[in-house]
């Protein structure tokens, strides 16, 4: 018999609605640094409100579902305090996959129990709109899941960051996306499968675990932050798929403010880095085999040393210095040491700025979090579009860690898997102080830089931290 669906209270659809204005002005705080913290605080506010609002509704197995909570949280509350800043790209990866898999989970549970879902009609067949929901659902779930899987596989270092091209995979991809599109129109009209009996949705879902990965796996390394906010928003409409399905309206709402979120901030960072959106999300089209990701030791050639102290009475006697911070920053946690490096030379009179590649690091806005968590000032942090223009009339560029985003063959070298990204012009700077901890290497997306080898660069071979605390101590009149 049909299965009488409850009308959800008047109390309810309104705290559903306080939270979703909540979580609307938390991506609005989120925005800018300054405001960011108060963004924080709104999307948790909402989010209690939410789930809370949830349970009341549900009170029933109402142990179980706390016991749930509190084991994940507990888990999510070790990693937190576990986790390394450097470790956050792959950690986000890894969630995202946690988020895919949920959706995943509840629509199979859906498709097995109708009745208990309230999604069956009066023959106890699901209804054919639930089937859709379901069936789009387990997709994007899917997809998010195994795509998320290989992006932190890459991104952890477990997986070579260098794109792996299957043979026709443009033709592969499109051709099990029509599959799943096919068979989830299929699965909506048919009988049996309206009943629960049949394959149908077991191929959808096979399907999509296998397109998650061969989506990403032809991705490199310069693209990956884009790799990573397109998850994002992925896991954002598997969970709004899941509030179809659970037919709750904070979940439709959270689920969609993020995927649109998502596919928006993937869009910007597409035209930061003269990347085309469709081309990146389906597959990193037009890849080279050899491109994206370390690969050996970079072409010896001639360069300048130098030491700490030589950084130092550089700095102390320049007039500007535009820092720019890389992963090589993260990678060493040198941050604290760069804003004090920072503070006391601009006790010297020296103008400080730092110039923020959008995909520097490797995920969207990694560069800013690392500076906020160091408490530089936001006056002093600039985008590329902000401050590229100052290179050329500063002092000194104070290369940090950066190698793809400091690459100048982006604009000359059509062979190269970074070429058209707009790059910071450190180059033209009087001169160039590069910190990297050897030469035997290259940046993630497999190129040399040919700034290393320029009259008018020393570079500072050195763990980034270390080499950083010893500037410090040379300022402060310690010397080596």
């Amino acid at each position: 018999m049909e299965h009488a669906v409850a009308a959800t209270p008047a109390w309810a659809v309104l705290a559903y609605l306080v939270a979703g204005v909540l979580f609307i002005l938390s991506l609005r705080g989120l925005s800018s640094p300054e405001t960011s913290q108060a963004g924080n605080r709104n999307g948790m506010i909402g989010m209690l409100i939410a789930v809370g609002t949830t349970l009341a509704l549900h009170p029933t197995g109402l142990p179980l579902i706390i016991a749930a909570i509190a084991i994940g949280g507990g888990i999510g509350w070790v990693i937190a305090q576990r986790i390394q800043m450097t470790a956050m790209p792959e950690l986000v990866a890894g969630f995202h996959s946690l988020v895919g898999m949920a959706a995943v989970l509840v629509g199979c549970a859906a498709y097995l129990n109708p009745a208990a879902f309230g999604i069956v009609d009066g023959t106890g067949a699901i209804l054919a709109v639930s089937r859709v929901e379901m069936g789009l659902g387990v997709a994007i779930g899917a997809i998010t899941f195994s795509g998320s899987i290989i992006a932190f596989l890459k991104l952890s270092g477990r997986m070579s960051g260098s794109p792996i091209l299957l043979p026709a995979r443009h033709v592969l991809n499109l051709g099990m996306l029509a599959g799943i599109l096919i068979l989830t129109g299929v699965f909506a009209f048919d009988a049996a499968a309206g009943m629960g009996q049949g394959p149908l949705l077991w191929i959808i879902l096979a399907l999509s675990f296998i397109i998650g990965v061969t989506l990403i796996i032809p991705i490199g390394g310069a693209d990956m932050p884009v790799v990573i906010s397109m998850l994002n928003s992925y896991s954002g409409w598997a969970a709004a798929a899941m509030g179809f399905t659970l037919q709750n309206t904070a979940m439709i709402i959270t689920g969609a403010l993020v995927g649109s979120s998502g596919a928006i901030l993937s869009y910007i960072m597409c035209k930061a880095m003269n990347r085309s959106f469709i081309s990146v999300i389906a597959g990193g089209f037009g890849a080279e085999a050899d491109a994206g990701g370390p690969k050996g030791a970079a072409i010896q050639k001639s360069y300048k040393a130098g030491s700490a102290d030589d950084a130092a009475f550089i700095m102390k006697n320049a007039e500007s210095v535009i820092i720019v911070p890389g992963y090589g920053m993260a990678v060493s946690q040198a941050q604290h040491a760069l804003r004090e490096m920072g503070d006391l030379l601009k006790k010297e009179g020296v103008s400080v700025k730092y110039a923020i590649h959008p995909v520097a690091g490797r995920m969207p806005g990694h560069m800013n979090v690392l500076l906020a968590e160091a408490n530089v000032s936001y006056d002093e942090v600039f985008e590329l579009e902000d401050i590229n223009s100052e290179f050329g009339q500063c002092d000194v560029a104070f290369v940090i860690g950066a190698n793809d985003v400091t690459n100048p063959l982006a604009k000359t070298d059509k062979s190269s898997p970074i070429y058209g990204m707009p790059v910071l012009d450190v180059e033209k700077a009087k001169t160039v102080l590069f910190v990297k901890r050897s030469m035997g290497g290259v940046g993630y997306a497999g190129v040399d830089n040919p700034v290393f080898y320029m009259d008018n660069t020393m570079m500072l071979l050195a763990d980034a931290k270390k080499m950083v605390e010893n500037i410090v101590k040379s300022l402060n009149g310690g010397g080596h």
